[in-house]
Order: C-alpha cells, then structure tokens, then sequence
C-alpha cells in the first residue's frame, strides 16, 4: 500500500493506534450489556448505563474540537488515553453494591474515546506528505478492521472472565499512549518551528477564506442526515431481517459482510477510483446509493433483498462518511480543524438520536409494509439534492 509506505512514522503511528484500540474497543462494547446483566443489574438501569457510555462520547463533539484548537491535539489525545485508562480500571471496580465506579468508569471512556477519536483524526488529517482523503480512507478501513475482529476476539476471551477484555484495553491504551507521547517527545526536539511563521498558502482547491455559516448550515445538515439514515443498520433492520428471513443471525450476516467490503474497497475506492472526484460530487453519489439500497428492501423479499442491500448501503458509509469529514477540514479556517470536525461528530450525534427516535415512529405507522423504506428512500434522494448547496472544492493534495 503506497500510502501505508509513504506516510510520515507518527502518521503510521496513529494508524496503529486507531487498529488497536478500536479492536479492543469493539471487544468491549458488544458484551457491556450482557456484563452488566450477569452482575444482577435491571435491564432498565442497564439500558441506561449504556446509552450513558454513547451519549458521554457524543455529547462534548464541539468541545472537544474546541480543546483541540485551544491546547493542540496532541494534548488532547494524552489526556483521551488516561481517561480511557481510567474508566476502564473504574469498570473493573465496578461490581457489587456500589455502582459511583460503574458510572464513573462509562464517562471516562465515553469521554476519553470522544477525545481520543477526535484528536487523532485532527492529527492524521494534519500529516505532512498525505492529502486528508488518503488519511481519512486509511482510518476508517483501520477502524473497520476492529469492528470486524474485536467482538469476534471479545467473544473468544469472554469465558475467561470479562476482566481480561478490561485489562486488554487498559494495556493496548497504555502502551500506544506512551509510545505516542514519546514519539511527539523525540519529534519537538529535533524541529522547533519558527514562532510567528506565516500561514502556508492554501492548498489547491482549498477555499481561500473559511465557509460562511450559510455554507455550514447545508453541511452540517447533511451530517445529520448520514446519521440518521445509517442509524435505521441499528434499529429497523435487525427487526426486518429478523421478520424476513426467520433468523436472528441474519443481522450479523449483514454486519460482517459491511465490515469485511470497507476493509478491502475503502482505501481503493477513495484513494485511486475516485481520487479526482470532488467530495460534493462523491457524497452525492453517496446519497444516491443510500436510496438504492433502501429500495432493495421495497419488495421485503427474504435473503434476496438483504444480500442485494449490503453492496449499496456500504459504498454509500464508504462515499460518505469520509466526504463528510475531509469537506469540514477543507471548509475550516487556519487553525480550526478540529472545531470542523467536532461539529460533525456533533452533527452525527444529533443525527443519530433524531433517526433512533423516528425509527419507532415508522415502524408503527407502517407496520411492517414497504412505505417505512419509502420514507429513507425519499429522504436520501432529499439529501443528495441538498449536496449540490455545497461549494465545490477539491481536496487537498499535498
């Protein structure tokens, strides 16, 4: 992989970082409820503890984007890894009658994995030698490989005690944290830039002064839009492939082969098929395939519609995801990357919660016909128009 090669060693680094402790993050995430429930929790408080682990690492997006700004990523990701450190101690701490651990412990992860993601993308998008496309294509197919691995590895390890998967991601947050820190160490000391220096010229394509709010607004919108549409892969259609297939296992089918198609097609699709394509162009095409693939469960037709949704709706998370991102860095002023990229986490945020919530709506009024995939089909034909109020920018080529 030329980029892999031609990347910086902290860029490489941060890759490494993003692999491991999103593997042992997804070790983790998928068996905290049945933890939770094996410790003699309700459901109910449950249920609460880990919308709380969501709502902590989504909450504080434009915060966070804010320190990162303010105090430079590089501090942010080390205070993200000792909190992450922390909550995950905390956790193990956390049984019996007294939950203040528990709780604690679901904050600090929540809040240290919302510090942690933010900062690094901030950091890979900022590398020398790269464009954010490339960095942002790397990181999401090195993600993917944890989602894909880590409850799979998670579920081998469980029967040895939850325990273990704790103190898989107190070490894996331990060490890359360290040796992260020690590589910002050794690279101050041998460049100290010049204070004062000017700005460097903006890049080619790169809007020579930031977006006004009137250019965020539509943006923004369409981060909200992603998320709320991509949610309906977590609530509506566990419960329709469930109903159409008669297999609960059906949802996990669709889920392996998402995850296993952005590790193989990410880094090519946006790196060399459409690396001369605009970023409006590409979410438009991302929008379009959200639509197609919704449509493919129209006909409710069992395996058939399920199998036919999986291509679409992942080169639609593929188109997207990244689009939106690399269009925040391109859009923001000197120094205001990661505010650009924390009101898209927070963008996504809003999203997600508008698109859980709709979903019960949906699936009463409709139930169990076509016209709930109707209403996603529309709404994603809706933002694929709303993409062409973008300004057209090309990305940033180093």
């Amino acid at each position: 992989m030329n980029a892999w090669r031609e990347a910086s060693p902290t860029a490489r680094l941060l890759l490494v970082a993003v692999l491991f402790t999103g593997l042992t993050t997804f070790m983790f995430l998928p068996l905290l409820a049945i933890e939770l429930t094996a410790q003699g929790i309700p459901a109910g408080r449950t249920g609460f503890l880990v919308g709380l682990l969501a709502f902590s690492g989504q909450a504080f997006s434009l915060l966070t984007g804010l320190l990162v700004d303010r105090f430079g990523a590089h501090r942010v990701m080390s205070a993200g890894f000792l909190l992450r450190v922390l909550g995950y101690v905390l956790l193990g701490l956390g049984g019996g009658g007294d939950q203040a651990p528990l709780v604690a412990g679901i904050v600090a992860v929540g809040v240290g994995g919302s510090l942690l993601g933010l900062s690094t993308k901030t950091l890979l998008v900022s590398q020398e030698g790269a464009d954010p496309r490339t960095m942002l294509a790397l990181r999401s197919t090195f993600v993917n490989v944890g989602v894909v691995a880590g409850p799979a590895l998670g579920a081998a390890v469980y029967p040895l005690g939850f325990g273990w998967i704790l103190a898989a991601c107190v070490l894996s947050h331990l060490v890359l944290g360290t040796c992260l820190v020690l590589r910002r160490s050794v690279t101050a000391s041998r460049s100290r830039p010049a204070a004062g220096r000017a700005p460097a010229p903006a890049p080619d394509g790169a809007p020579a002064t930031p977006w006004t709010l009137r250019q965020w607004l539509p943006l923004c919108g369409l981060g909200v839009a992603y998320w709320a549409i991509y949610s309906q892969l977590n609530v509506l259609l566990p419960i329709t492939a469930n109903e159409m297939t008669g297999s609960t296992a059906a949802i996990s089918v669709v889920f392996t082969a998402n995850g296993l198609l952005v590790v193989l097609f990410q880094y090519t699709l946006l790196r060399h098929v459409f690396r001369r394509t605009t970023a409006r162009t590409l979410l438009v095409l991302g929008f379009l395939a959200f639509a197609c693939a919704y449509a493919t469960l129209i006909p409710l037709a069992g395996w058939y519609s399920l199998l036919a949704f999986v291509v679409p709706v992942t080169l639609a998370e593929m188109l997207i995801g990244p689009s939106l991102d690399e269009q925040a860095v391109n859009a923001a002023a000197t120094r205001r990357t990661g505010l650009a990229l924390g009101a898209m986490s927070a963008a996504g945020a809003l999203g997600s919660l508008f698109g859980s919530s709709a979903s019960g709506y949906l699936l009463q009024t409709a139930r169990g016909g076509s016209e709930v995939w109707l209403v996603l089909v529309g709404s994603s034909l809706a933002a694929a128009a709303i993409c062409l109020l973008l300004p057209k920018v090309r990305t940033r080529h180093a």
